[in-house]
């Protein structure tokens, strides 16, 4: 009896220890996934419409601008860095407390500048109409016309595609290079949260 005893208790142990080591183990997995590899984020706001709508959830490549040290801004090894066009998630360079997500425009070393809705980079025009929004005719001060600002050293000029509803580069400055997360590049769930109505069109779609 104590033998038979015995054996349950011990078998209970083992596949006690089993499912723990199982739960430890997908843990730690998750984490290195979310810390060095794929992280998914939600968008809160209208700052990248039409691009990224409202309840859009996405996911961003974390492995491609270098894995990043958990709870520091150093990385072990860039792969690449941003280039002009690219949908990044950020950490906000002024208060570096929420994460925000915008089109790079300007890169390091280049002079940006905003003339009447049309972007210069280097005096040049940028062209933009696969993405830049703008809902109306109506001016607004500051982010129309902007500039010249020249990108310093290791920064990246970001701006929403929403043009007219983005607080951005055009407000609060450049962007270092530690403080970005990674590149968007999927859309796999968008909800519109008030009619509680799934966007089945939107999933899957290539962020672009």
């Amino acid at each position: 009896m104590t033998t038979t005893s015995n054996h349950v208790q011990g078998k209970t142990k083992s596949t006690l220890r089993e499912y723990t080591e199982a739960i430890l183990i997908a843990l730690v997995l998750a984490f290195v996934i979310r810390s060095f590899i794929v992280q998914a984020f939600k968008i809160p706001s209208g700052s990248m419409i039409p691009t990224l709508l409202v309840g859009d959830h996405i996911l961003v490549n974390k492995f491609i601008f270098g894995p990043q040290i958990p709870f520091t801004h150093a990385r072990l090894f860039p792969f690449e860095k941003p280039k002009r066009g690219e949908v990044v998630v950020f950490l906000e360079p002024t208060e570096r407390k929420k994460d925000f997500i915008k089109r790079v425009i300007g890169l390091p070393g280049e002079t940006v500048q905003v003339i009447d809705r049309q972007v210069y980079i280097d005096g040049k025009p940028l062209k933009e109409d696969k993405y830049a929004y703008y809902a109306t005719s109506r001016r607004v001060r500051g982010l129309d016309n902007f500039g010249p600002f020249k990108v310093p050293e290791g920064c990246y000029f970001m701006m929403g595609d929403n043009r007219e509803n983005s607080s951005d580069s055009r407000v609060w400055g450049p962007v270092p290079f530690e403080l970005m997360k990674g590149e968007a590049f999927l859309i796999y769930w968008s909800w519109n949260g008030p009619e509680r109505k799934v966007r089945w069109s939107r999933i899957g779609d290539v962020i672009r």
